[in-house]
């Protein structure tokens, strides 16, 4: 690497590291704002779900899906304040992950820096919108993204990926799709659509050494998470106690994995990861569903009274 790539790199971490430090200070003044929830502590489960989603997040599986499973399936957040809780907690132990994948994996650190700042940008347009919209397209918006994660698993089961190479840097025409499709990437995630499996399928398309993923995953996912939960904090769009234990069991999970675990055989993990997710997909699209006949049942008792009362 040459002396400005190794100054751009760490212009990187630096720039990683203030922005953690104003994210930390964003969100303690957003918990200073009296809540329902923002002075309670985690729970043991909260704790352990940040925690599990984090470890195995960082051996490959993601942490996305997994999280909207487990929040859905214990009733542990509020459909619409899905998005901002999983975001908002999973920010520092992406930030950890970054650091980690940034400093031990080479990668062209031009093509980093721009993936991470289009991906950031991506994310903070896509949180403006979801961070208002209704409770039924959140549904719709979750249920769709947990089939596409777990499409996205089973690809990634049977090695249905393209090859890939042994490239850490790309030409400027594939430099400039990676930084548009990241952008795209930054996007779907405020809606829960990790951008893992995809990006592991864009690098290999684009002739990438599939290790020099991880560092951009993870430094773009944690520009975006960081930047987009201002944003869910500023609306009020997130469960602080959820979101705590994200973080709080989050940080030690990813170091575990990192620096003592480092590799699993997860196959059977995966299969039951897959199950779990088409389950409560299938509860996120029928909970839109049912929630979109409750509204034509109250529009229609509106209509029945005004024509009555006209009588």
């Amino acid at each position: 690497m040459s002396d400005m790539g190794q100054t751009l790199k760490i212009t990187l971490l630096v720039t990683l590291g203030i922005l953690s430090a104003v994210f930390v200070f964003w969100w303690w003044r957003s918990r200073r704002v009296p809540s329902d929830d923002a002075q309670c502590r985690p729970s043991l489960s909260q704790l352990a779900i940040g925690f599990g989603t984090n470890f195995f997040d960082t051996l490959g599986i993601g942490s996305f899906a997994t999280t909207t499973t487990a929040f859905k399936l214990l009733r542990m957040v509020r459909d619409e304040f899905i998005p901002g809780t999983m975001i908002a907690g999973h920010t520092l132990p992406i930030m950890a992950q970054a650091f980690i994948f940034m400093t031990v994996v080479k990668v062209d650190p031009v093509l980093l820096a721009l993936t991470m700042v289009a991906m950031a940008l991506g994310g903070w347009l896509g949180a403006g919108i979801v961070s208002r919209l209704p409770r039924r397209w959140i549904q719709i918006g979750m249920g769709v993204a947990l089939l596409l994660a777990t499409a996205s698993l089973l690809m990634s089961h049977f090695g249905l990926f393209p090859a890939g190479s042994t490239a850490t840097e790309l030409p400027l025409a594939r430099m400039l799709i990676a930084v548009a499709m990241y952008f795209l990437f930054g996007a779907l995630a405020t809606l829960g659509i990790g951008h893992y499996a995809p990006s592991l399928v864009l690098f290999s398309l684009l002739s990438m050494d599939l290790h020099a993923a991880f560092p951009i995953m993870a430094g773009a996912g944690a520009f975006t998470a960081a930047i987009a939960s201002t944003r869910f904090l500023n609306q009020g769009r997130i469960y602080q106690r959820a979101a705590l234990g994200l973080t709080l069991g989050g940080i030690p999970g990813v170091l575990l994995a990192a620096f003592v675990v480092k590799s699993l055989p997860l196959d059977v993990l995966r299969w039951l990861v897959v199950v779990v997710i088409v389950y409560t997909a299938i509860t996120m699209l029928r909970a839109a569903y049912a929630e979109r006949k409750l509204l034509t049942n109250q529009n229609q008792i509106g209509a029945n009274y005004v024509a009555h009362s006209t009588d």
